[in-house]
């Protein structure tokens, strides 16, 4: 029998293998095409399973820290500080992993009387931060190939730059001036706002029947802990009792049945009938189970990463095999072509329409923007298309927020609206702010040297996650604790050097020679003040102890034996090249210093 010759690059005939097409004698384009063909279903399982995981992640998180995040959102003196607000908001988006649970817990303290519109807006805004979490946790699935890995970061991290950015200028505005609450009440006092449907659950109607299969929460209790319902804390997040919703009962408390000691630990069959309400008990793994919340939450947190770190390299791997030669090329020509003059400045625009329907489709930005994150790595889309992409899903999260906040009882529509209405213009605003104009989008030259360091310095990607979306925030809200003064004596100088560093760092890279000689570099300061490179001698050094022995300061200086040891930690890909990495640098690995033009930018 023939055997498989290697195909030559761009051939038509080809065989998919493990990472390879091969030409075979004797067949034809239509071999080719069932090839092809049954990749695609196999593609579109392991998405199913993608966004499926992502699903069963949130609901992990809520089981682990759900009623942390209540504690947390029912105290109204911290709350009414705006910027302890908006951290508020950020941490417990990062905790739940879902902006659409934190908006609906403000939306019933707002409806509830909780809490004010203009204290609940700050934390809308942290949980606009929050939710761009998932995507960038994403993307360090990509981190085995530098050049993907660079391209992939930078995707996921201009929605958090984005956000971030928005905040700094729009927070400080509404403080002084309250804009966003003013305009969204002149809007809901000028329409005549009837109560409607809820919002559609399109994408649940297809992961649903798998992923109730595995666990169902009653997040209502997360919301009864936030409204300051005592009776709920000893209540597990784990539904027991499925539609209908159980009614108020004398023995058992709210939503148990008399033969219940607890919602978790029932006697008797499977259904009970009350007052003529039949009721089921719900079919998921973890129906019976006398594990506590916590413990169930963190099996389903390694579990789903699991799944979802297996499924993202799996799509990886067959979208390299598809998406290559002439089918990639007309894929990024038709993704990242601009439409036709006089109306290419519209492009843009179109893509946000096209993110914010995508979003609506799908009820969530996590799962679209952590959905584009491999194809934004693998370059068939650009950072530049990816971009209005994000933007337009920020827009899109809005608009199903809206619909549910429409749902809501006639006395409680107009604050619900108005909050959801505040999400809105907030993301509104920030597309004004940072896309309309080229020069204006600094989110995407921010995530692209985001992007460059964390390709070079793959532990930086972790470091990253870590400061801004846990100690940073959590720093920010320590002082705010203290009082404004505090904020403003510590936030300003620290704002003003952060100002100081990002110009002249413009001008060494434009104009050297408006700066003093001194200051065209950044060598007189120490190389741990300016370079990441002797933290990452550091780590190196700690992960080569770790998997193997700790190699002497001779055995550094060595450039074959530097070349070894980084080939066995993975840092050896020539998909990039650095400077200091390049056969006539002069720097060896493990040098406490770096060549003058590399040190030359923070």
């Amino acid at each position: 029998m023939a055997s498989c010759a290697p195909a030559p690059r761009g051939g038509w005939w080809r065989a998919w293998s493990a990472t390879s097409w091969t030409r075979c004698p004797g067949r034809g384009p239509g071999w080719a095409w069932r090839s092809c063909r049954s990749q695609v279903p196999l593609m579109f399982g392991f998405l199913y399973l993608f966004v499926c995981s992502l699903d069963v992640l949130s609901s992990a998180f809520q089981l682990a820290g759900g009623k942390v995040a209540g504690d947390i959102f029912k105290d109204n003196a911290i709350l009414s500080n705006p910027v302890a607000g908006l951290v508020v908001g950020i941490l417990v988006t990062v905790l739940v992993q879902s902006s659409s649970t934190s908006t609906s817990i403000i939306v019933s303290m707002v409806s509830s009387g909780l809490l004010e519109v203009r204290s609940a807006i700050p934390i809308i805004m942290g949980s606009n931060i929050g939710t761009s979490v998932t995507n960038t946790i994403v993307a360090l699935m990509q981190a085995g190939d530098r050049s993907e890995f660079k391209r992939a970061f930078a995707g996921a991290t201009v929605h958090d730059c984005f956000n971030w950015l928005s905040v700094l200028v729009l927070l400080p505005l509404e403080v002084v001036s309250g804009y966003l609450h003013r305009v969204t009440r002149l809007v809901v006092a000028t329409f005549n706002i009837r109560s409607g449907k809820d919002a559609p659950d399109l994408l649940k109607i297809i992961t649903e029947p798998f992923t109730k299969l595995i666990i169902q929460l009653d997040k209502s209790v997360i919301t009864g802990i936030a409204t300051g319902d005592e009776s709920l804390r000893n209540r597990s997040l784990i539904r027991v009792w499925c539609d209908p919703a159980p009614p108020q009962t004398a023995a058992g408390g709210l939503g148990v049945p008399p033969n219940c000691t607890s919602p978790g630990h029932c006697s008797g069959s499977g259904m009970e009938s009350i007052h003529n309400i039949t009721r089921q008990k719900c079919e998921h793994l973890f129906t019976d189970t006398p594990l506590p919340d916590l413990a169930v939450g963190l099996v389903l947190l390694a579990g789903s990463l699991v799944v979802l770190c297996t499924c993202l390299i799996l799509l990886v791997k067959l979208l390299n095999s598809l998406l290559k030669g002439q089918v990639a090329k007309a894929i990024q020509k038709v993704i990242n072509t601009d439409l036709p003059h006089p109306f290419s400045w519209l492009t843009g625009y179109f893509a946000m329409v096209v993110g914010a329907g995508m979003t609506f489709v799908v009820q969530s930005s996590s799962v679209f923007t952590s959905a584009i994150t491999p194809l934004i790595g693998l370059g068939v889309i650009s950072i530049e298309r990816a971009y209005p992409l994000t933007l337009g899903s920020n827009i899109g999260t809005t608009t199903t927020a809206i619909l549910a906040a429409l749902a809501s009882p006639g006395d409680k529509l107009a604050s619900s609206f108005q909050i959801a209405l505040c999400h809105f213009f907030f993301n509104i605003s920030g597309i004004l702010l940072w896309y309309p104009l080229p020069f204006t989008r600094l989110p995407i030259r921010m995530a692209k040297a985001l992007g460059e360091r964390t390709a070079k310095y793959r532990w930086f990607a972790v470091l990253y996650l870590i400061v801004c979306f846990l100690l940073l925030p959590s720093l920010i809200f320590g002082i705010s604790m203290a009082g404004w003064r505090v904020l403003v004596g510590v936030g300003a100088p620290f704002l003003g050097l952060l100002f100081f560093v990002g110009l002249v760092n413009a001008l060494q890279a434009r104009s050297p020679g408006r700066l003093p000689k001194w200051l065209q570099t950044w060598d007189f300061l120490p190389a741990w003040m300016h370079s990441l490179q002797p933290l990452d001698n550091l780590i190196t050094r700690a992960a080569l102890c770790c998997t193997d022995r700790c190699r002497s300061p001779e055995g550094w200086d060595e450039r074959e034996g530097a070349a070894r040891d980084k080939a066995r930690l993975g840092l050896d890909n020539p998909a990039l090249s650095y400077p200091e990495e390049m056969p006539g640098a002069a720097v060896r690995v493990g040098s406490p210093r770096l060549t003058p033009h590399g040190a030359t930018r923070l």
